[in-house]
């Protein structure tokens, strides 16, 4: 993918687009909500501009990058006449499925990485005509 990450920190909000190669990416945008992702880069900029990210408003506990990510995902929801989702419950739904799976990801390439293994690629099927 191509694009360009917000974060906030104890220095603001930052935008890169590199120095992320390693991080999940969460998929947010269902189906229905297609027409969103061409408003969604002005969105998360009018939002990003916002007093609320200014550095010294940046709390490591309580008002953090977390609490960025989270606040416009609701902010959105909201807008859709959804209801909030608690830090708990964005966790629960979110993050835990996908980081599980990144997780047997890891180990399985851990194992393959220590041990002799050869891949041979599956053979293509022949196409019906």
């Amino acid at each position: 993918f191509a694009g360009v990450v917000y974060n906030y920190d104890q220095e603001g909000v930052h935008r890169a687009d590199r120095g992320w190669e390693q991080c999940i990416s969460i998929p947010l945008v269902q189906p229905d909500m297609a027409e969103l992702l061409q408003q969604w880069d002005n969105l998360l900029e009018e939002f990003s501009l916002e007093e609320a990210w200014l550095p010294h408003r940046y709390e490591e506990q309580q008002h953090n990058c977390y609490t960025f990510a989270l606040t416009f995902i609701n902010r959105i929801r909201q807008g859709r006449g959804r209801e909030p989702l608690s830090k708990a419950q964005f966790t629960e739904r979110f993050l835990i499925p996908h980081t599980r799976e990144a997780s047997r990801y890891l180990t399985l390439h851990q194992e393959l990485a220590h041990r002799d293994f050869y891949i041979v690629p599956l053979p293509e099927r022949e196409q019906d005509s």
